[in-house]
């Protein structure tokens, strides 16, 4: 009867060095891939910031609307912080879509065509 239970044992040493070996590997290949990731240059440059500005950020994709968004001096009250976000991420307010059909009754583009010609403040 020693013999068996000794087995198990063993088993069950083996069994439990094989988990801790297994994490272990897990842990290294994630570390690796965050410190690839650290690596790797940033694929947006942020709009905000100390001396940066919406005009000298390079968008990651190329624009479909190409002019600019209304001064948000123009309105008050919520439609001006909408043109003022509009202004601060032209790139996101691109690449959206305006479920109001906008693109077939008015011509635009994307979200971002509304805050070029005042259809955002209507």
């Amino acid at each position: 009867m020693g013999k068996r239970q000794g087995g198990a044992e063993r088993s069950k040493c083996r069994a439990s060095r094989y988990w801790g070996l297994g994490a272990l590997v897990v842990l290294a290949v994630a570390g690796a891939v965050l410190a690839w990731r650290a690596q790797a240059p940033p694929t947006h440059v942020a709009a905000s910031g100390p001396g940066r500005s919406p005009g000298n950020v390079v968008p990651a994709v190329a624009r479909r609307e190409t002019r600019p968004t209304l001064d948000p001096a123009l309105f008050v009250g919520k439609a001006a912080l909408a043109h003022w976000v509009a202004r601060e991420i032209p790139d996101t307010l691109d690449q959206l879509y305006c479920y109001c059909e906008c693109d077939k009754h008015m011509g635009h583009r994307s979200l971002l065509s509304c805050y070029t010609d005042g259809h955002a403040a209507t």
